[in-house]
């Protein structure tokens, strides 16, 4: 039973400070609507003694557009001392990787690649007979396909793809110094963390090798500059046949473009973006797709009004219904940041406060998304909200790289699940005691 409104600062207040942000954690993993309520009423900014929730959407929205206040200093040691663009805050690094990246994810291309994620689903759930475990056989699966066939990271196991995308997430996400895990669960995280990024670095490398050789970019200059920046033999490409024909999937044409040397952008910065292509689309469009299947699925009036939305050529009020899911059942309940010097949080109001530098904050986008300031009637399901006001791919500059993607990936794959006939939960997502969805039993018929 969640605990009533008015009780939760009164144990919260009577809690010593060991117990403080654990009680707090609990609460917004079990009880996350009804503490939010309580918080953004009574205390819109509560600071316990690991971190600083803020809970209302413009507050929110303020700590989530100051990146140089409010940074993302707590992702360089889990991004190889923050080598990738999301490791930086408001740089010319991020500025100028961003925009290429966003330019080479062409945004005309959208009806093509929901097309492409349709056809992969239909064509999973076709195999699967009258039931699927949803969770690795579709929901990593599809974006695993996608990054493989759309992004070019072709020529390894989806499986393989799936684990590197997996720890990457965990370690990044949930093994903060503010995660309630004990120190071996830490350690074990990011020793997997460490052991597939070297991984994932390997394959990169000789990915990038074979399809420069197949664009006939395999001059000896070229090829010799290209092995010793990278650090590869010849040994690597013994045996393993180059690419013989190529698409113009996202790498071949981050390889086919020639980047002036002021955009500082050479094939080891190519070669770390195309690894962030990986990481970004598989585990967050899984825990996604899982969750708001299940929300649907045990809501029959939102599952019957999703399936009649489905059944129509036209998608756009399908994924309004997938888009106030997710604001039920997000994929995180916030976002966290590190402030890199004292900040006067929501001044003005009688209840500004002051955040010290070196805090950690969790702008806690869920209860944002529940404030009656930016959305209306909050606690009912209105399918046609202004999209603008969602916080599901982030907020700011740090946005998520791939948010059109995902606009697209995400309520196709639901949609194509929601398509086959009498469509059914057998019983609820197991997380088997971690942050991921790690199975789901359907069934239709």
């Amino acid at each position: 039973m969640a605990a009533p409104a008015t009780d939760y600062l009164a144990q919260y207040d009577a809690a010593t400070d060991g117990e403080k942000f654990p009680l707090v954690y609990r609460w917004m993993v079990e009880e996350p609507l009804p503490f939010f309520k309580t918080l953004r009423e009574q205390r819109p900014i509560l600071v316990t003694p690991e971190c600083t929730l803020v809970t209302r959407f413009d507050d929110v929205c303020e700590v989530l557009l100051l990146p140089t206040i409010f940074t993302v200093a707590l992702y360089k040691p889990k991004m190889a001392d923050g080598i990738y663009l999301m490791a930086h805050d408001d740089d010319a690094l991020h500025t100028r990787e961003k925009s290429l990246m966003q330019a080479l994810l062409n945004r005309d291309e959208l009806p093509s690649v929901r097309a492409m994620v349709a056809d992969i689903g239909k064509k999973i759930l076709d195999q699967s007979g009258t039931s699927i475990e949803v969770v690795n056989d579709f929901c990593r699966t599809v974006p695993a396909t996608l990054v493989q066939d759309y992004f070019g990271l072709n020529g390894i196991d989806k499986k393989e793809l799936i684990e590197w995308s997996y720890w990457s997430q965990y370690d990044t996400f949930h093994n903060q110094p503010f995660d309630p895990i004990s120190a071996e669960q830490k350690r074990n995280i990011e020793e997997r963390h460490d052991q597939t990024g070297k991984l994932l670095n390997k394959f990169i490398t000789e990915l990038i090798v074979r399809r420069s050789l197949a664009l006939g970019l395999e001059n000896a200059n070229v090829v010799r500059r290209l092995w010793l920046k990278l650090r590869i033999g010849l040994r690597l490409l013994m045996g393993k046949p180059h690419d013989a024909t190529l698409r113009d999937d996202i790498v071949t044409r981050m390889l086919r473009t020639s980047f002036p040397d002021a955009m500082d952008f050479d094939i080891k910065r190519l070669g770390v973006n195309a690894g962030g292509l990986l990481i970004g689309a598989i585990e967050t469009t899984s825990q996604a797709v899982a969750q708001a299947l299940q929300y649907l699925l045990q809501h029959p009036e939102l599952l019957e009004q999703a399936k009649i939305a489905a059944a129509r050529e036209d998608t756009h009020a399908f994924d309004g219904i997938v888009w106030e899911a997710l604001r039920f059942v997000p994929i995180a309940s916030y976002l966290f940041r590190k402030t890199s010097s004292a900040y006067i949080a929501a001044n003005g109001t009688d209840y500004a406060t002051t955040i010290p530098s070196g805090s950690y904050v969790l702008a806690l986008t869920q209860s944002a998304m529940f404030d009656a300031r930016a959305f209306a009637n909050p606690e009912e399901f209105i399918p046609d909200r202004n999209w603008y006001h969602y916080f599901h791919f982030g907020f700011g500059s740090h946005e998520c790289l791939g948010k059109y993607i995902g606009m697209v990936m995400i309520p196709e794959m639901i949609r194509q699940v929601l398509l086959r006939p009498g469509i059914q939960g057998l019983g609820t997502i197991d997380y088997k005691d971690g942050p991921f969805p790690e199975n789901y039993q359907l069934t239709w018929h």
